[in-house]
C-alpha cells in the first residue's frame, strides 16, 4: 500500500541458440515476460491498482458504512445510497488488495538491500506524508465548529511515532492501524530476508514457515502469537511475495504452490472478517461469494501485472496515480467527512455530486502533499537515515 513500484528486476542472463547453419553465441536477453515496456520497467498498471483500492477504501468511508459519517451527511449513507450503498461495503477489501501490493513491492525493494537502505527506504516513505497528515487532520478536528472531537495533545504526539496502536493511545487517523500491519510486515521481512541476504530459496522458506506458524497462532488463541504472525493478513503478504517470485520466474511451481494457498486461507479470512455486520456501523449483511470474488481479482490482477499481461497499461498518468495513493489513503476518511458535511448540508449539493467533488479534493489534497511533502522531504530523511551508523 505504501511504496510505488520503480522497477522490475534485472533479467536473469543466458543464452538462445541461433537457428541456421552457424550456431553462435547469442546475446543474453530476458525472457518474454520479463522484458521491459515503454516506461523502462515500471510497472504502472500497479500504480492504477493501488488507486483503484483506496478509491474502494474511501467508497466504504464516505458510503457503506454508518457511524461518525452519518453527521457528515446528516443522515445514514444508506438514505443518501439507496443502491450503491451495499457495493460500497465492500470496499475494506480494498486494503486486502494493498497487503497483497504490498508483499509484491516489499519483496521487489528488499532484494539485494542491505538492512540500513531498507530501513531508509521504508521509513522515508511512510512517515513524512504520515506526519502532515497527523497535524493537518488533528488541527482540523481542533477548529471550531467542526463536530468531531480532536484527540488530546498527548494522544496526537503519539501518533508522530506509529506506534499509537501498541501503546494504546488513541488514533489520529482512522487509517493507521494497517500501518501498524504493514510495520509489523517489514520487521518480519527485514528479520529472515533482507538481514541474512534475499535470494529465491530463502523467500520460498519464509513464505511456507509463515504460513504454517500463522495458522498455528490462529488455532492456539495466543494473543502475542497473533500480534506477530497476523495469521488474518499474512496470507496476503506471502501471496504478494509468492507472486513476486513469479514475476522472476514464472515457471516456478512452488511460488504457484505460495499464490494457491495464500487464495485459499485468504478468501477465508476475509470471508470470516466481513461476511456478517460486526457493528451498527457495518450496516450492510456483504455476501460471502462476492467477497471471494472480490479477493480472487484482486490476487489475479497483481499477478496478471507480475506476468507482464498488462503491460500494455503504460499511461504516464498511472504514474501520477500511484503517487497520490499513499496520501489520499491518509487523509481521506476524517477529512472528506468535513468536506462532505460542507457540501451537502450548507451547499445543499446532491449525494453524487457531493462524493464526487469530495474525492477530487482529497485527491488535489493529496497531489499537494505529493509536491510539496514527499518529493522533497523523502529524499531529504532517506539520505538523513542512510547515513545513520
Amino acid at each position: 500500500m505504501t511504496e510505488t513500484v520503480v522497477s522490475t528486476a534485472k533479467p536473469e542472463s543466458g543464452t538462445t541458440p541461433s537457428v541456421g547453419v552457424e550456431v553462435r553465441p547469442a546475446k543474453a536477453v530476458p525472457p518474454p515476460h520479463r522484458r521491459r515496456n515503454s516506461s523502462g520497467g515500471r510497472l504502472r498498471a500497479l500504480d492504477g491498482l493501488r488507486l483503484i483500492a483506496a478509491l474502494m477504501v474511501a467508497a466504504y468511508h464516505y458510503g457503506g458504512r454508518g457511524g461518525d459519517v452519518n453527521r457528515a451527511w446528516g443522515t445514514s449513507p444508506q438514505d443518501q445510497f439507496p443502491t450503491l450503498h451495499s457495493w460500497f461495503a465492500y470496499g475494506p477489501l480494498g486494503v486486502h488488495i494493498f497487503f497483497v501490493i504490498s508483499g509484491f513491492v516489499i519483496c521487489m525493494s528488499g532484494w539485494g538491500r542491505p538492512l540500513r537502505s531498507f530501513f531508509a527506504s521504508r521509513a522515508s516513505r511512510l512517515l513524512p506524508a504520515y506526519w502532515v497528515a497527523v497535524v493537518l487532520v488533528a488541527g482540523v478536528f481542533a477548529l471550531p465548529g467542526v463536530a468531531y472531537a480532536a484527540v488530546s495533545p498527548s494522544d496526537a504526539l503519539t501518533n508522530l511515532t506509529l506506534l499509537q496502536e501498541p501503546i494504546g493511545a488513541q488514533r489520529v487517523l482512522g487509517v493507521d492501524w494497517t500501518l501498524w500491519v504493514e510495520i509489523r510486515f517489514y520487521a518480519l521481512f527485514a528479520l529472515f530476508i533482507v538481514l541474512p541476504g534475499a535470494d529465491r530459496r530463502r523467500v520460498v522458506l519464509f513464505c511456507a514457515v509463515w504460513t504454517l506458524a500463522a495458522a498455528i497462532a490462529q488455532a492456539s488463541g495466543d494473543p502475542t502469537l497473533a500480534l506477530v504472525l497476523m495469521p488474518e493478513y499474512a496470507p496476503f503478504f506471502i501471496g504478494g511475495m509468492g507472486i513476486y517470485l513469479l514475476h522472476r520466474d514464472r515457471r516456478d511451481a512452488l511460488a504457484w504452490g505460495i499464490v494457491g494457498v495464500s487464495w485459499l486461507t485468504g478468501q477465508h479470512y476475509a470471508v470470516a472478517g466481513l461476511w456478517h455486520a460486526h457493528s451498527p456501523n457495518e450496516f450492510s449483511y456483504r455476501s460471502a461469494s462476492v467477497i471471494v470474488l472480490i479477493v480472487t481479482l484482486g490476487l489475479a490482477a497483481v499477478l496478471a501485472i507480475a506476468l507482464g499481461w498488462l503491460n500494455w497499461a503504460d499511461w504516464r498518468w498511472l504514474t501520477v496515480a500511484g503517487a497520490l495513493t499513499y496520501p489520499f489513503y491518509l487523509v481521506h476518511e476524517h477529512l472528506g467527512w468535513v468536506v462532505i458535511k460542507v457540501l451537502h448540508q450548507d451547499f445543499g449539493l446532491a449525494s453524487w455530486m457531493t462524493m464526487g467533488l469530495t474525492v477530487a479534493a482529497m485527491l488535489t489534497l493529496a497531489w499537494l502533499m505529493n509536491r510539496y511533502v514527499e518529493k522533497r522531504m523523502t529524499p531529504w530523511l532517506r539520505g538523513v537515515l542512510a547515513r545513520v551508523r
